[in-house]
């Protein structure tokens, strides 16, 4: 078939009408307004892909998301309307008058409310693959997926250029096939938590790096990838109607030719258009996830319950592998609620092909292990009524995918360093200019691969830890605030309430810049402190460092004074220095890193867009008043039957443990191994980092301790008990509402205590009466126990009830537990 046919039909599908502005139009009111694609991905629920490719012309929004972008760009035209003379007007213009005749040749099959018709699916006229659509009734993709899309009209012709169809030589110095208008959006839009899958420039100082990141078949296969994003869908949930037809939630995904297990696997092995774009051009794609429901397992001839025993699971391994091999495919070894079912490249049967099976009414069961590997998949399929849902998972899996560029992983801790690989890939594939010959290699700031613990900060398992304390040393102590306290004032005492509050996401509050140590940790004698701008370990007496007294010690855990000279992180210091007056010229000995970075940049832009996105969903939002926001707190796990706002929970609660897991997992113990394996497979990779974490908690700790300050400075209000980053206060009334320091027009002072949802900003979790607290301080009882016996206006909870409801356990916000 000829260029000129195919080119045709994709002038025909860009031509398709949605009542919509032209596509350099709908970028235009985005960059006008200053939204990132990442904004407008999350404010329609899509993946940022389908946005990049509604501003090229190579995708259309879908029937049920036109009318709310529709709704968007109208709202931006208001507000930004188009200038009197727009320098690009000419190229839409063109494009629409050439696309126009092409239109009248011929037309999509549609339905009578315009959508496009879907029929049993058929091989594609294009690439023989199944396809569901129908264009002048020939089977045939919808915009381009089995090839790249016509590029848009553009000053770059490589195909006049180039011997071959790949877009542009691999030593080009730019991206091939990006619009010079894309490529200033991406410069304009530096921290944008999702970056497209397109060949990046040369890194700089490496002269013998490739502007391509991987050999020219790989950057080919990246171009057509990029222009067939609005394709690729990350999960698709199996169904089976009760006439025993299949059903899927994407309609978009043809079905399986037949209701055996031998035709499912063959549909497993056609290529499905499902897949997790990469986060960033260096990092991978992922495997798309097929979800099973209880009727579709019904109708495979499968158990509804996993198999109990190692006889009975051996049995269905052996039936499932059985039925994969018919047509080339293979199942994991190990079967359980989530496994993988692929093919290797040249088997028989078809292309190399990959996916991951969740088996919805398998999750929670099954041995440890089992579990163990599916735990996050089972909040995303628990619906309101505690079972576990094909459909729930698959929608709240989409959301989640979009949130943060990646699939859940088998834990939070794991989720969260796979999310930091993904959004700042380790390493890229750099061609050697003499042989010719690619290879992969770190990137520039990648952490590196071994066992660089020094003795202060080596972990509690690690053997230069115990032989340190022998010895009489001390190690690095930066942690959390943990059970503070102090006798309570005279003013304090003729209060009657005691209001707890908590910090929401305080280690998303200062991740995002906040310099990491990257290279080895090094030892320094007298080391230059330079301001503070290198991270590492500093040894430091601030016993003689007066600091407040009704404050916590700021360079303290447990917020005493110090006894002696220690080992404190970089935050740490340069607070004591800037605030306290403390001399770094004291400082005689430090382990300091050879690279810093802001390490967490990328990583924090996507978790903080998910925690943000997911908490607008049950009406907490920047910009609410103090009452506003105890309002809309206090009815948010209110959820009834609202989907969205029981997505917005399950998701809520899974974002803030990854973060606080990621950031646990650079001390991971890994209690389930042995000291010789904890060694060889844990303290030599590159995620164990026990001072990048001292950084973090440090930093958090510090950020608290200047809120506290600041509050107590222009309020006379200061926390009698801390613990991790809840702060009980004496009141008159129960309510935080008299602790807030506002300005003159009675807006929050930036800096102190204020209410909010935003990372760093604080929302109220009890109040108790304070006669109650002092009595349970006589006992040497921490006072925030009682936190989980008492509500917001301050009744007494009944405990046999709050057990069965599960109240008290909502301290979720908390970032202990590392």
């Amino acid at each position: 078939m000829s260029d000129e046919i195919l080119d045709s039909v994709d002038a025909l599908l860009s031509s398709v009408r949605t009542g919509l502005p032209a596509p350099a139009e709908r970028q235009r009111l985005r960059l006008a307004a200053g939204l990132t694609v990442t904004q407008v991905a999350v404010a329609l629920r899509v993946n940022s892909a389908l946005v990049r490719g509604w501003e090229d012309g190579t995708a259309v929004p879908a029937p049920d998301i036109a009318p709310a972008y529709n709704r968007l760009l109208d709202g931006l035209a208001s507000r930004f309307p188009a200038p009197q003379n727009p320098t690009a007007a000419p190229v839409p213009a063109a494009t629409e008058q050439q696309a126009v005749p092409v239109a009248r040749q011929a037309t999509l099959d549609q339905n009578p409310d315009g959508s496009p018709a879907m029929f049993q699916a058929a091989p594609c006229v294009q690439c023989g693959q199944p396809s569901v659509y129908r264009a002048q009734g020939r089977p045939m993709h919808l915009g381009g997926f089995c090839r790249p899309a016509a590029p848009a009209p553009a000053p770059v012709a490589p195909r006049t250029e180039q011997p071959t169809p790949v877009p542009a030589p691999v030593t080009a110095p730019a991206p091939e096939a990006a619009p010079a208008a894309e490529a200033r959006t991406r410069a304009a839009t530096p921290a944008a938590p999702a970056a497209r899958p397109t060949p990046r420039p040369a890194t700089p100082g490496t002269p013998n790096r490739s502007a391509a990141a991987r050999p020219a078949t790989r950057a080919a296969t990246a171009s057509a990838t990029a222009s067939a994003a609005a394709q690729w869908w990350p999960v698709v949930a199996l169904d089976a109607a009760p006439d025993g037809t299949w059903v899927l939630d994407i309609p978009q995904v043809p079905a399986p030719a037949g209701p055996k297990l031998g035709d499912w696997f063959a549909w497993l092995g056609t290529g499905l258009p499902l897949r997790i774009e990469r986060a960033h051009p260096s990092g991978r794609a992922g495997d798309g996830t097929v979800c099973l429901t209880a009727a579709a397992l019904k109708q495979l001839g499968l158990p509804a319950a996993l198999p109990a025993t190692e006889k009975a699971l051996a049995s269905l391994q052996a039936k499932l592998a059985k039925a994969a091999a018919t047509v080339g495919m293979e199942v994991s070894e190990h079967i359980g609620p989530t496994f993988r079912a692929f093919r290797r490249k040249g088997s028989a049967g078809g292309r190399k092909t990959s996916l991951s099976i969740t088996v919805a009414p398998w999750l929670g069961q099954g041995d440890a292990r089992q579990q163990a590997t599916s735990a996050l998949a089972l909040p995303l399929a628990t619906a309101p009524d505690g079972t576990t849902d094909g459909a729930t998972f698959a929608r709240r899996f989409r959301a989640f995918t979009t949130d943060l560029g990646v699939a859940p992983g088998a834990t939070t801790a794991t989720t969260g360093m796979g999310l930091l690989e993904a959004v700042r890939p380790r390493e890229e594939w750099v061609k050697d200019a003499a042989t010719g010959e690619w290879s992969a290699h770190p990137r520039e700031g990648a952490l590196p691969k071994g066992d660089f613990c020094v003795p202060p900060a080596a972990g509690a398992r690690h053997p230069l830890t115990r032989t340190l304390l022998s010895a009489g040393g001390t190690v690095c102590e930066e942690e959390d605030y943990k059970w503070w306290a102090r006798d309570l004032t005279e003013q304090e005492t003729g209060r009657r309430w005691a209001v707890a509050v908590d910090v929401c996401a305080s280690y998303l509050s200062v991740t995002d810049s906040l310099r990491l140590p990257s290279g080895p940790l090094e030892q320094a004698q007298n080391p230059d402190w330079n301001g503070g701008k290198t991270a590492g370990l500093w040894w430091c007496d601030f016993t003689t460092t007066e600091v407040d007294e009704l404050l916590p010690h700021p360079a303290t855990f447990h917020g005493r004074p110090p006894t002696g000279p220690g080992w404190y992180a970089t935050p740490t210091v340069a607070y004591m220095a800037a605030t306290y007056g403390f001399d770094p010229a004291t400082i005689t000995e430090a382990y300091l890193s050879t690279h810093t970075v802001p390490l967490l940049k990328e990583w924090t832009g996507h978790l903080r867009a998910g925690y943000k996105r997911t908490y607008a969903d049950l009406g907490l939002v920047d910009g609410q008043s103090p009452t506003e926001f105890l309002a809309a707190y206090a009815a948010h796990k209110n959820a009834g039957d609202d989907p969205a706002r029981n997505d917005a929970l399950a998701l809520t609660g899974l974002y803030k443990n990854i973060y606080k897991g990621g950031i646990g997992k650079w001390a991971d113990s890994a209690r389930h191994l042995d000291d010789e394996q904890w060694l060889e497979k844990v303290a030599a990779t590159w995620s164990y980092r026990p001072e990048i974490r001292f950084h973090i908690i440090a930093a958090a700790r510090i950020a608290a301790h200047r809120r506290l300050r600041k509050t107590l400075r222009l309020t006379g209000r200061a926390p009698f008990a801390i613990n991790v980053d809840s702060y009980l206060y004496a009141t008159d009334a129960p309510s935080p509402l008299e602790l807030l320091p506002v300005k003159d027009d009675g807006t929050p002072v930036p800096g102190a205590l204020r209410l909010g949802i935003a990372p760093g900003s604080h929302k109220h979790e009890a109040s108790i009466p304070l006669q109650a607290a002092i009595e349970a301080m006589g006992r040497r009882e921490h006072p925030s126990r009682l936190t989980h016996d008492y509500t917001t206006d301050g009744t007494a909870i009944d405990q046999d009830q709050a057990a069965a409801e599960g109240v008290g356990a909502g301290q979720d916000d908390q970032e202990g537990g590392h």
